[in-house]
């Protein structure tokens, strides 16, 4: 349990301090362009699908659905960004990666040679995963208090390994990067519920991304480094 908390702890301390870097500015600005993008798109399309459903034929039946929709289309866009978000980010992917290791592990060399369609199509199935168990989650919201743990459990697993793996494959074939996430698959999850409860914060969330991505490439490169 120390090994998990202290590694992922300094991951995510030396991923906020990469917002700083001054040669990481140019993808910082890039990955909180996307952030705002995904919101605003989240925000205007779940709006026009609820204004556009018509759930009671009886005016003021209808008229207080619509102002519930407006608090339903708030929490389904929070539910939702990391979702979105996450699978946006991929396409920043080795930008990101690229400054981190950079500042940090310079002499790494060039990476494995791996296309934008893969990443595009493993990014774009991890979404849809995503969305269908976030969805499938809403009927959790009678569990009160409880709900927040099933949406960071579920949500924290799934975005452990897709960050994981995104970042693994550029430097290792997929066997041996399953291989390191099995190996140390408690620090993996709780770094993925920390990056699920960062996306969830207003303003932070719009950042999280890029933090998150650059704590896994800190605990990546730490265990791959003892490998070898």
């Amino acid at each position: 349990m120390q090994e998990v908390n202290w590694n992922m702890i300094g991951a995510y301390i030396k991923g906020m301090g990469q917002l700083s870097d001054p040669k990481a500015r140019g993808v910082v600005w890039k990955a909180l362009g996307l952030s705002v993008l995904a919101f605003a798109a989240l925000w205007a399309g779940l709006g026009m699908i609820i204004e556009h459903t018509t759930l009671f034929t009886t005016g003021w039946l209808e008229t207080a659905s619509d102002l519930l929709g407006g608090a339903l289309v708030l929490a389904l866009t929070f539910l939702l960004f990391p979702a979105v978000v996450s699978t946006l980010i991929g396409l920043l992917l080795d930008e990101i990666c690229d400054a981190v290791e950079a500042r940090y592990y310079p002499g790494l060399g060039r990476d494995r040679d791996i296309s934008v369609a893969e990443t595009l199509v493993g990014s774009l199935k991890f979404l849809g995963i995503m969305v269908v168990l976030n969805v499938l989650m809403l009927p959790f919201l009678i569990l009160g208090p409880l709900f927040p743990f099933v949406f960071y459990a579920v949500n924290g697993y799934l975005l452990s390994r897709e960050y994981f793996e995104l970042v693994a494959h550029r430097r290792v074939d997929p066997q041996e990067a399953r291989a390191l996430r099995k190996a140390h698959q408690g620090t993996v999850f709780l770094a993925g519920v920390v990056a699920a409860f960062l996306l969830t914060i207003p303003v932070i969330n719009l950042l999280a991304p890029i933090v998150a991505v650059a704590a896994t490439v800190h605990l990546f490169q730490a265990w791959h480094a003892g490998r070898t």
